[in-house]
């Protein structure tokens, strides 16, 4: 995908990602990237997010996504492609 290009992907995170800090990484990681959009946790215990932005670097985010932060143990990601959603401008944690 070209670095250019907008898009917009929704990633459920499954495995041992809630309570380790997964969502406040991933904040910290989409904004490194320059990414907009949202990541909440579910009541199944696992991570869901949407993130838009250059498709590379959602590409990046996605790799990021299949790692998490130290303490997590992801068992895998699901991720879909979304409409660009407009006049969103940052990256927050949902609760």
């Amino acid at each position: 995908m070209s670095d250019r290009a907008e898009a917009r992907v929704r990633a459920t995170v499954r495995g041992l990602v809630q309570g380790v800090s997964y969502r406040a990484s991933a904040r910290r990681e989409a904004a490194r990237l320059g990414l907009s959009g949202w990541v909440r946790n579910q009541h199944d215990g696992s991570v869901l997010l949407e993130a838009q932005g250059p498709a590379a670097r959602i590409e990046a985010l996605v790799e990021w996504c299949r790692r998490g932060p130290p303490a997590a143990e992801v068992l895998g990601v699901d991720v879909e492609p979304l409409a660009i959603v407009d006049g969103e401008h940052d990256f927050a944690v949902r609760y």
